[in-house]
């Protein structure tokens, strides 16, 4: 079988944002891949600081979500299984840990233009350029709606992203 990715559509920040916003999002492909790297201005938080958020169709609710999250310098390894009323699809670092240092995020929506409900899953690793700070998780989720996602904006929950933060959306189609 194969496959082939179109790039939808990419941000680059050139300056600090509250919002990444990805609409008009076609449903001419089969799924959705979405490639972050991120980091936010606030001001303590370290590697393991914030929760990076996405917001579907600009619906935030009708979410469930179990994790696997590993710390380092703060905790042991620990699963979390939640309804919440915005998704967590990874950990957005803040401006004290090490400069220009940003997350890695790999989030993928399978059947985002079927009429079921939608699955998706993320891993993702935010870290401090150093032996003694780090996260790392993976997600799998839920969205409970039967409408085709047309639109993801994400953000984190404190703070904003900085310049030099990227995304890019792509279309996945399989033959």
């Amino acid at each position: 079988m194969a496959t082939t990715y179109e790039l939808i559509a990419k941000v680059v920040l050139g300056s600090s944002a509250a919002t990444i916003d990805f609409a008009s999002i076609p449903s001419t492909h089969d799924d959705l891949l979405l490639l972050v790297s991120e980091r936010n201005d606030n001001a303590s938080g370290g590697a393991s600081g914030y929760a990076l958020r996405c917001n579907i169709n600009g619906v935030s609710t009708n979410r469930s979500w179990r994790r696997l999250l590993g710390y380092y310098g703060g905790g042991s390894a620990k699963a979390i299984s939640d309804t919440s009323t915005t998704a967590n699809i990874g950990i957005s670092p803040a401006a004290d840990v090490t400069g220009n240092t940003f997350s890695s995020h790999e989030i993928y929506f399978a059947n985002y233009a079927g009429s079921t409900n939608k699955s998706f899953s993320s891993s993702f690793v935010s870290e401090n350029n150093s032996a003694t700070s780090f996260a790392l998780g993976a997600m799998a989720c839920l969205w409970s709606s039967t409408a085709a996602i047309t639109q993801l904006t994400l953000y984190p929950d404190s703070g904003n992203f900085v310049s030099g933060s990227t995304a890019y959306l792509y279309g996945i189609t399989k033959s």
